[in-house]
């Protein structure tokens, strides 16, 4: 049986609508999958917004897809969410207070930790920071939270076809810090989690220089790549795999992936946007409902 997979159209103002129509009609992805489409998306519900413009109606209209895409999703209605971009802007102008999907999909499932990766077959990265302002991540990169992160991470990617997962953490300054030279972090946070989750028996190594551990990973030797923060890690995998990467939240009892680009509010309307990405994300998706679907408890 296919599974249901529920697509959100995002933000009406962009391209998500038709990215998410032009999913849901690939023959490819119907021959997969049973797709869903969630949130004003057809040619007269999108005509109610505004291309291209922020606005607190789009915001609401891209939240409440969520909403009810996860509510299906928990209730077992659909199989797992892929979701096309929302605008941070529009969210607050209408007065939602998570900035981005991956805080809401937290709040609606009670999840206690997440992260955010991005899957390629080249690179696959793990973010141990979000949207934080750059002179804010050394405060907000806490042992805790990046020993969360490497939990996490060990934990989800069996599922992705790594079942002994080999991590590495990159290093927060240059040259990971030149033992204190260059930096503090590595020695007082980063070194301390990594040992203390390799004790836990996680195959995980760092902190390493960042301008070529991604080239390492994608030669082989890791699994995946655990970054310090938002930049650090999205620039190598746009560079390497822009269009085919796919976003997915860890740590959630649902499974959602996403695309790895934004509303594209430049093009909205015009009918060019390439659906490339969020295809890559429904399949992905697709690949994980079937694998939890193979490995749920029976009985």
């Amino acid at each position: 049986m296919r599974p249901r997979i529920g697509i959100t159209a995002g933000d009406p103002a962009g391209i998500g609508p038709e990215i998410a129509l032009k999913v849901a009609a690939h023959e490819e992805i119907r021959a997969l999958c049973e797709p869903i489409v969630y949130g004003p998306s057809s040619p007269a519900e999108v005509a109610d917004f505004a291309g291209g413009v922020i606005s607190a109606a789009a915001g609401r209209a891209a939240y409440e897809a969520v909403v009810k895409a996860v509510a299906d999703a928990t209730s077992g209605a659909i199989d797992a969410i892929a979701t096309a971009p929302i605008n941070k802007e529009a969210f607050a102008a209408a007065g939602i207070p998570w900035p981005g999907h991956t805080d809401l999909l937290a709040h609606l499932t009670g999840a206690r930790r997440v992260a955010m990766m991005f899957y390629a077959d080249t690179l696959r990265v793990v973010l141990a920071t979000v949207h934080v302002p750059l002179r804010d991540v050394p405060t907000v990169l806490t042992r805790a939270r990046l020993e969360d992160t490497i939990d996490l991470t060990a934990a989800e990617l069996p599922q992705f076809g790594h079942p002994s997962p080999r991590l590495a953490v990159a290093g927060l300054n240059p040259h990971a810090g030149e033992h204190g030279l260059l930096g503090a972090e590595e020695d007082d946070v980063l070194r301390p989690a990594i040992a203390a989750c390799a004790a836990r028996g996680i195959d995980v190594r760092g902190p390493f220089p960042a301008d070529t551990l991604f080239n390492r990973a994608m030669k082989g030797e890791f699994d995946a790549v655990v970054a310090c923060y938002h930049d650090q890690g999205l620039i190598p995998v746009k560079l390497v795999a822009f269009g085919r990467a796919v976003n997915v939240t860890l740590g959630l009892p649902i499974i959602r992936t996403s695309v790895d680009h934004g509303t594209a509010f430049d093009i909205a309307g015009r009918g060019i946007a390439d659906p490339s990405s969020l295809i890559e994300a429904v399949r992905l998706a697709a690949r994980l409902a079937t694998f939890r679907a193979a490995h749920a408890p029976t009985g």
